[in-house]
């Protein structure tokens, strides 16, 4: 019922690491791809991590009553047993069709990812007892919080299948970077591409940021005109 979790290269982790969402927004964009920021997805708390791994998705529907019972806790398709399935260093990325009143994990929830290695938790709702949710470690990005249960407002369906969270397309092993800014997702076919452009972007913001704290005025340098990529390419050189 599930596709194969895939493998993330801890090099192309590595390099994500140091690349802001900000920046991978414009390198998405400068590649055709504007709706790929998460709506409603924002640090649960300050100070969280930059987070990158592959979408393990997870998705809910609106709450039916015969099927959205404290019973399917149980069920052979429920959160529990998507968690169970979840690999070591993946995002777990969760459609909550952005309800806002009903918490989709909880503390025991998040205790049982971050002990599989689960690297992060992003969604378009919330979650419930969020004291305990702080106290497991796991970074979640998120609406917020809420004390009712999933079952008062959704019901799970599936994991490890496409979704719309915030309003973007999440397929299975899709990348998904967070950090202070929220969640930008990566489509699998472009990883490579993308990683390449998003470190000489950064390496070159990087560079024009050093010109700006030197009093350099903005016209010719944001963007760089011809003179400004020559002295640029000259530093490159001695940083690469």
């Amino acid at each position: 019922m599930s596709l194969e979790s895939l493998h993330l290269d801890p090099a192309i982790v590595q390099k994500l690491s140091g690349v802001t969402t900000a920046t991978l927004t414009t390198v998405l964009l400068k590649k055709g791809l504007r709706n790929v920021w998460i709506r409603g997805t924002q640090p649960l708390q300050p100070g969280q991590p930059r987070v990158v791994g592959r979408a393990f998705t997870l998705r809910f529907v609106p709450a039916r009553e015969d099927l959205a019972t404290p019973a399917s806790w149980g069920s052979p398709i429920s959160t529990r047993a998507a968690i169970e399935a979840m690999p070591a260093g993946c995002i777990a990325v969760v459609d909550a069709m952005g309800v806002t009143d009903a918490g989709i994990f909880g503390d025991i929830l998040c205790a049982r990812m971050q002990k599989r290695g689960v690297a992060g938790l992003v969604t378009d709702g919330v979650i419930r007892d969020m004291a305990g949710v702080l106290g497991t470690g796991l970074p979640v990005w998120c609406q917020g919080t809420a004390a009712p249960a999933s079952v008062n407002g959704l019901t799970f369906v599936n994991w490890q299948e496409p979704i719309a969270c915030g309003g973007v397309a999440v397929f299975p092993n899709d990348i998904v970077v967070v950090d202070t800014d929220g969640a930008v997702l990566i489509p699998a076919d472009l990883l490579d591409a993308v990683v390449e452009a998003a470190v000489e972007q950064e390496r070159l913001e990087g560079w024009i940021m050093n010109e700006v704290n030197n009093g350099a005025v903005l016209p010719g340098l944001y963007p760089p005109n011809e003179a400004n990529k020559a002295r640029y390419e000259a530093w490159a050189k001695t940083e690469r």
